[in-house]
């Protein structure tokens, strides 16, 4: 996912350089395995695909991408990657999508994917878009559309309407892999990729 509310974050690093940085982990460790490995990068549309090769240089390409990447679009239309996804990769993969997970209406193209590959949600957030500090009148912008807003931080209403926003459309990405039979896991940004990423995979090999 790389649309705009994926360049944010508030502890130490945005969540972009975060979804970076699990990306290279997943196609290093893919050498040992000596498997192929491709990326989708999308926003509210497919950006760029880079077909599944074996290989260090082909990983060493994949991660220069990662860094260097600049998406066109702002929006998040995960629909729509997951269709491409699907019409362009046939045989069943291990397949990561990686994103904060904005967005809704996706639960149709996601369970078309989980049928046919062996899909892994990584749903990646920063602590202030699920409490909202109250530090009174600010200006905010949504990264994916542009629109700026005023908000009373010091409104209990509002810090608890921001609150359930997150709650609601976290508990849709739950639920939807689940019913899709898919697995997930949930990081943040001010907490060990590395420790959530180790907990799933001993998980799934227990």
């Amino acid at each position: 996912d790389v649309s705009g509310s994926s360049f944010f974050g508030t502890v130490n690093q945005m969540k972009n350089e975060i979804l970076t940085e699990i990306c290279a982990v997943l196609a290093f460790s893919s050498i040992n395995n000596n498997d192929k490995v491709g990326v989708l990068f999308f926003s509210d549309k497919v950006e760029k695909f880079i077909p599944p090769k074996k290989g260090r240089q082909h990983i060493l390409r994949i991660i220069r991408e990662l860094i260097d990447f600049e998406p066109e679009g702002q929006g998040t239309d995960l629909t729509e990657a997951l269709q491409y996804f699907n019409n362009v990769l046939k045989k069943r993969c291990i397949t990561f999508v990686l994103s904060d997970f904005m967005t809704k209406d996706y639960e149709q193209a996601l369970r078309i994917i989980a049928r046919r590959h062996d899909l892994v949600g990584i749903h990646l957030s920063d602590p202030r878009e699920n409490e909202l500090p109250n530090v009174g009148l600010i200006q905010a912008r949504d990264p994916e559309t542009g629109k700026t807003m005023w908000l009373d931080t010091g409104s209990t209403r509002v810090r608890e309407e921001f609150r359930q926003n997150f709650e609601e459309n976290f508990n849709y990405f739950k639920s939807t892999f689940l019913r899709s039979g898919a697995d997930f896991v949930k990081i943040r940004t001010d907490e060990s990729y590395v420790n959530a990423l180790l907990k799933f995979f001993k998980k799934r090999s227990s």
